[in-house]
């Protein structure tokens, strides 16, 4: 396979220098990009297996809340249960940040600023089974949101990933091979001059040691 070379370069002193410049520059540039990316899948993963735990988690509690609402049901009928919900409050405007993990900038929902609801019902019209299930679902709903908040955490680093890498592989398959052919062409230029200027001067050397005999 051919070594492809930087289009328009001049085989020069001052080009090799600059090309031996860029060289170092890049192999910096492609060092911390690869550690960047291997931080970012490292977190990656973290952000996963948090939101699998959490995912795992919220199935449990769904699962006993909606047996404490059933039960609930079964005491007070679905009629008067629907009547008891409609009192519910609705979730209070949401307050975000913004995290920012290697460079990258993710919206957070500010969880701590969330209170559970509290049953907006008169206690004697209900049983503690439907307290229960008030309690659980508004505790699940605060856990939903930070899913969500994983989610998209999770969509960010992968984002962040794949430019990351398309940079690594751009410096590695691309640039860097040709700053590496691009000096090496350069030299080979130099030192062909070098040995063509050193034979002329033997040879003009040789020419006037004979015309120095000759005379």
């Amino acid at each position: 396979m051919v070594e492809q070379i930087i289009e328009g370069v001049s085989p020069t002193r001052m080009e090799l220098l600059d090309i031996r410049k860029k060289l170092t520059l890049a192999e910096k540039g492609h060092k911390l990009l690869e550690e960047k990316r291997d931080a970012l899948v490292e977190q990656f993963f973290s952000v996963i297996e948090r939101r699998n735990t959490l995912s795992e988690e919220i199935d449990g509690a769904l699962q006993d809340a909606f047996l404490s609402l059933i039960q609930a049901q079964m005491i007070m009928g679905e009629e008067k249960v629907r009547e008891l919900s409609s009192f519910s409050k609705e979730l209070d405007d949401l307050s975000f940040k913004t995290d920012n993990i290697m460079g990258v900038k993710i919206p957070k929902i500010i969880l701590e600023d969330i209170q559970p609801a509290k049953p907006s019902y008169d206690f004697s019209t209900s049983c503690a089974k439907l307290d229960d299930a008030q309690q659980q679902f508004s505790g699940i709903l605060v856990n939903l949101l930070e899913l969500a908040d994983l989610e998209g955490g999770i969509k960010s680093l992968a984002v962040e990933i794949e430019k990351t890498k398309r940079r690594v592989n751009v410096l590695e398959n691309t640039l860097i091979p040709k700053l590496y052919a691009t000096r090496k062409y350069i030299e080979m230029q130099l030192e062909e001059r070098e040995r063509e200027d050193f034979f002329r001067r033997k040879r003009i050397k040789a020419l006037m040691e004979s015309k120095k005999v000759k005379t």
